[in-house]
């Protein structure tokens, strides 16, 4: 066990400077202070077990069972992490509610705590002789099904977050929370190797092994949340008293009047060029409700919003890229035209033409020099 205690220590270690670090980081403040807390209570979990598997004693039996519960935290904690950074706001009581799990299964064990030292060492005496760990299977499953139900509904929540994002902001791609998703697989990866163990005795799919997982989980989220950008929670836009909250009918009669606007703002002031529009600010440059502009995007342009601008710089884009006299590279024109990332670039270009920007631009420049 000595190499899994190096292992647990050393996840331990890495786990206390990512939570100093986070809870100091300036970008998404409270949502980052909810998870240095939680990273900070994997570290405590690692480092118990650390010395436990490697020293084992009758006084760190009762710490090594008390960590041995903070899984039942681990899965709420991500769901309550998710919503304070999608909601842009401060761990609240109503939020306290979702660690209830982690209570009741601590009153279930209250009894074991209460031990006195001569019961703890006898207990620890018969599993130094090879008794089994006096807990219930039973525990196992429902510390399964309770903590992949909170990463599921912490994945749901997230895609809530990618589609409104995606109907009300052209730079989606910039937040769109991938990370988030890095951390849920880890997860639920840990999740399956501990159910695995539970129920099927395989060689090498043991208890340390789990810890292991989490030790690299920690670095996982070490490089993911020290390296995310802002996240911006989307404001529910007010609607005026005499405006309609429902969806207009398509008949209604101000349609080609606001696609008209639209079509004007793009060629005209080409809107599209700025990076971080949202449709708020294209209703408010158009003059119409944002409501109606959401409504004709839809229903006359074919798309949500992110869709609709995205076209609008594909189009852009490839003017410039067949342009023979135009010398930029492809990455400053696609940042010339709105775009904030050279994947999303690359992968809208070739969904809505059906090639790569640089197959296109090579095409047309040996188009060009046919006909010279």
């Amino acid at each position: 066990m000595d190499s899994w205690s190096i292992v647990f220590a050393i996840g331990a270690a890495q786990a206390a400077l990512l939570a100093v670090a986070l809870w100091r980081r300036p970008v998404n403040v409270e949502a980052n202070r909810v998870l240095a807390a939680w990273i900070a209570m994997i570290g405590i979990d690692l480092a118990v077990k650390a010395m436990y598997f490697y020293a084992p004693t009758a006084g760190l039996l009762k710490p090594f069972r008390f960590v041995s519960l903070f899984p039942f935290l681990y899965g709420s904690l991500f769901y309550v992490y998710v919503r304070t950074l999608t909601e842009a706001r401060a761990f609240g009581w109503r939020d306290a509610l979702h660690l209830v799990g982690f209570a009741i299964v601590l009153a279930m064990h209250v009894g074991f705590f209460l031990q006195d030292r001569t019961q703890t060492e006898a207990l620890f005496a018969r599993l130094i002789a090879g008794d089994p760990e006096p807990q219930s299977p039973r525990l196992d499953f429902a510390l399964f099904a309770y903590s992949l139900s909170y990463v599921i509904a912490g994945l749901v929540h997230v895609r809530r977050y990618r589609r409104n994002l995606l109907r009300r902001r052209s730079d989606a791609d910039r937040m769109s929370l991938h990370w988030i998703d890095a951390m849920a697989v880890s997860q639920i990866v840990i999740w399956c190797i501990a159910t695995t163990q539970w129920l099927v005795r395989i060689p090498h799919i043991d208890y340390p092994l789990i810890y292991g997982a989490v030790s690299v989980w920690v670095f996982v989220v070490g490089y993911l949340s020290l390296s995310q950008m802002a996240v911006i929670a989307e404001p529910t836009p007010e609607q005026a008293p005499d405006e309609v909250v429902d969806t207009p009918s398509s008949d209604d009669p101000r349609f080609p009047a606001v696609e008209t606007r639209l079509s004007q703002l793009m060629a005209q002031q080409q809107l599209y060029r700025e990076p971080a529009l949202t449709i708020g600010q294209l209703a408010k440059r158009s003059g119409y409700p944002e409501y109606l502009v959401s409504a004709v995007i839809n229903r006359r342009f074919e798309g949500n919003f992110w869709e609709y601008i995205n076209r609008q710089r594909i189009e852009a884009a490839r003017t410039c890229l067949a342009d023979s006299g135009d010398a930029r590279t492809i990455l400053d024109i696609a940042y010339a035209c709105g775009f904030t990332s050279k994947s999303t670039f690359n992968a809208a270009f070739k969904r809505q033409l059906g090639e790569t920007p640089s197959a296109y631009r090579k095409r047309h420049a040996a188009s060009a020099s046919a006909s010279a």
